[in-house]
């Protein structure tokens, strides 16, 4: 960095996060330790000799040891009355000397990974969920169906329903491919694993509308992130009747002024602050690009009065569902 690299690149070249490496720095600004897993380190004055590390490398490869665990291995040995290391020691070492393995019939356990899609327009991707919304008796509710466009944050169709079921869904995506007029173009649409979802109405309907449909993770409950945080916005919207709607009709009129502000007032924090509708028109190319002339005029009148770049006005070409973390991808580059 001294000799003009970006911290991007040179953490990326140390397989380094660039928020770790900040929480590395001292009060003074310098490293004051490499603490990466592959760092050389000094030995430990608790550490194992390797007289020792090889006694446990042998006992553990014993006959009557080599299909047990450590768990096992060392509370068989403390019964004799020999103490060689602690389990997690055991571990350890083992793991080192690639001696520590999934064994049986059994699948080795693996970390499952999301959907991930990405738009660079309206009406690519959708994402769809149901929530539940408080009726008038304590333990009843209505169903608010909901789709929202990946690319623009856009509501494209929603309805508020006495039940949960599949034909109802299917009816409710029919009417918002009409609305956006899609003509049977190739969408991805995106939701959980809810009987609603899969139903084999739902799924006949997106067949023939040529909607390709995509799933969360069972069990997992954020793969589906930003419908799930505009159901948050919905239900802590000041006027939002936290006792419960009276009636059908008053849940359909509540939720109707809340998609017309959310759609064209609000102004969302992944779109660069402009509205839905904006993003979803394309008129937020313009209005971008007049806010960052309108920064750049006012650091002309005023230079001392910034100590940097002007606030970045760039347009998001792409949203991405689930995308790849950055740390992710710095271990990658650093394997």
């Amino acid at each position: 960095m001294a000799s003009g690299a970006r911290l991007f690149a040179a953490s990326a070249e140390m397989g380094l996060c660039r928020r770790t490496y900040r929480r590395w720095l001292d009060e003074e600004g310098e490293i004051k330790a490499d603490c990466r897993p592959d760092a050389e380190r000094p030995t430990p004055a608790n550490a194992l000799a390797e007289e020792e590390r090889v006694k446990l490398i042998q006992v553990a490869c014993q006959p009557e040891f080599a299909s047990l665990p450590p768990s096992q291995i060392v509370p068989i040995l403390a019964d004799r009355g020999e103490y060689l290391a602690s389990e997690s020691t055991f571990y350890r070492v083992l793991k080192a000397q690639a001696l520590q393995h999934h064994r049986g019939r059994a699948a080795t356990p693996s970390k499952s990974v999301p959907r991930r899609h990405q738009a660079s327009g309206p009406n690519e991707v959708w994402l769809w969920d149901i929530t539940w919304l408080p009726g008038p008796v304590l333990g009843t509710y209505f169903y608010l169906y909901l789709m929202l466009d990946l690319f623009s944050r856009k509501v494209v169709g929603w309805e508020v329903l006495e039940e949960e079921n599949s034909e109802h869904a299917s009816r409710v995506v029919r009417k918002a491919s009409l609305a956006e007029g899609r003509l049977l173009k190739p969408m991805v649409l995106h939701s959980d694993n809810g009987s609603p979802m899969k139903g084999a109405t739902m799924l006949a309907t997106l067949q023939m509308l040529g909607i390709a449909a995509s799933f969360s993770r069972p069990g997992v409950s954020d793969d589906n992130a930003q419908v799930e945080a505009f159901f948050r916005t919905l239900k802590y919207r000041p006027g939002f009747p936290s006792k419960g709607f009276a009636t059908l009709e008053a849940a359909q009129q509540w939720v109707l002024k809340f998609v017309r502000w959310y759609n064209n007032e609000h102004r969302h924090s992944a779109l660069k602050f402009v509205t839905p509708a904006q993003r979803h028109q394309g008129a937020d190319v313009v209005i971008l690009k007049t806010r960052e002339a309108l920064y750049a005029q006012a650091k002309r009148a005023h230079p001392e009065r910034w100590s940097g770049a002007t606030r970045n006005w760039e347009r998001p070409e792409v949203m991405w569902l689930n995308p790849v973390r950055e740390d992710t991808v710095l271990r990658k580059m650093a394997a």
